[in-house]
């Protein structure tokens, strides 16, 4: 599908509610299949990702009840069975990485596969501490198809040279079927939905500085709300600091501290952001955002804060452009590793708008602020996150773009054009 793009002219105004996070979606789905009884889960994505996540403990042997389009029971006897099939996970690094912990220590065997571009998709990270946890996984060149043989498995201490949420949460889930102790330390803590919710459904599972441990554990089954994905969030708070007269409202927004790096880097830049109202549900911080059309300066985005802000940076790069100076992204070589090159793609793209944009081994260098001229047939490289990233961009296009492939956002954000309009 090609999806066409004006420049807003009056700004964005009123007020959106944020669909459901898809990090904590896959993650509820996956521990309530663990936990015997039932789990209500309350707000699930809407998302082609984690309905992949669903699919596979399906076949697992869970049982799934669909009471609305947002809202599913899941059933479990506490343990999975054997399927009979390839367990397919789609698009979805997420699925693959943490599931991969989850069948590892099992006594069955299992074999995950995914699409083209999560085949393309490192799984060495895993594979490795999994493997001296005593797991058995077979996987050509460490990519998709994983053959996982189930093993017993005994804890570790495992420092991991990348902050990376998926890597960590997959080898803490392999530790709830582990002997002994499972420790995780990393350079920077990383997103840890994994922690909370872990914690929220009782396992033996603690936090010290960059390090989680966890022992062998049995979770309860307790209702589950999921709050909105600040990753979803992160384009419209991007395009209203950039589209004159915008003033907006951003309802039922997650605010976990290790994702709220869109909204530091926004500060770092000058932008008008505010916190309205901020609780917690589910052990997840939970609030509303306020966000106004600003005036932006350039500044650095490096080290501890990239863990936290990691999928945002494509349309942090959008917000670059229209900063007034220098703005360096680095310390993220590990965009290269996601549904595309995000470094590359990005670059091409946005330079193909008339932005100041040079490409570095580990992030990006942008000179703003720079008209950009539009006018132009985008490409999405069937990355979700860089077509909503260019759908932004096109928002302050002096002419129209054109972006191939757009239907890939509904990996992520199906409802992400609806929202647009309503505030539009």
């Amino acid at each position: 599908m090609q999806k066409i793009v004006s420049k807003c002219i009056n700004g964005l105004s009123g007020e959106i509610s944020i669909p459901s996070d898809k990090s904590i979606s896959h993650r509820a789905v996956m521990f309530a299949s663990l936990a015997k009884g039932k789990t209500l889960i309350k707000n699930f994505s809407k998302g082609k990702d984690p309905h992949s996540t669903l699919n596979i403990f399906k076949s697992l042997g869970i049982n799934v009840d669909y009471l609305s389009d947002t809202e599913i029971e899941i059933s479990s006897k506490g343990e999975l069975i054997q399927p009979n099939k390839f367990l397919y996970c789609g698009n979805s690094g997420t699925t693959m990485r943490l599931v991969s912990g989850i069948l590892a220590g099992q006594h069955f065997d299992s074999v995950l596969i995914g699409d083209e571009s999560l085949s393309k998709r490192p799984m060495k990270r895993i594979i490795e501490p999994l493997t001296l946890m005593g797991a058995e996984i077979e996987a050509t060149d460490y990519h998709a198809p994983l053959k996982i043989f189930g093993q017993n498995l005994h804890g570790i201490n495992y420092v991991s040279p990348l902050s990376s949420a998926q890597v960590k949460s997959s080898i803490l889930l392999a530790g709830l079927f582990a002997d002994g102790v499972t420790s995780v330390t990393e350079p920077y803590v990383s997103r840890n939905h994994t922690e909370l919710m872990l914690k929220y459904l009782g396992a033996n599972i603690s936090s010290n500085s960059n390090t989680v441990s966890i022992t062998k554990s049995t979770l309860e089954p307790k209702d589950i709300y999921i709050c909105g994905d600040i990753s979803s969030a992160a384009y419209f708070i991007v395009a209203a600091l950039i589209v004159p007269n915008s003033d907006i409202i951003i309802r039922n927004v997650g605010l976990n501290p290790t994702r709220t790096g869109i909204i530091d880097a926004v500060k770092l830049m000058g932008g008008d952001i505010e916190i309205l109202d901020c609780n917690e549900i589910s052990g997840e911080k939970v609030g509303d955002i306020r966000v106004k059309h600003s005036d932006l300066k350039g500044c650095e985005i490096s080290g501890k804060l990239i863990p936290k802000l990691i999928d945002e940076l494509p349309v942090i790069a959008v917000l670059a452009t229209q900063a007034e100076g220098q703005t360096i992204i680095k310390d993220a070589a590990d965009l290269r590793n996601k549904e595309s090159d995000r470094i590359s793609t990005t670059v091409c793209e946005l330079k193909k708008l008339g932005a100041d944009i040079l490409e570095t081994p580990d992030g990006f260098i942008i000179i703003g602020k720079t008209e950009l001229n539009g006018g132009n047939i985008l490409e999405s490289y069937h990355d979700h996150r860089l077509a909503m990233s260019l759908f932004v961009a096109g928002l302050v296009c002096k002419n129209d773009i054109l972006i191939n492939d757009f239907e890939w956002t509904n990996i992520s954000f199906p409802e992400f054009e609806e929202l647009f309009v309503k505030i539009s």
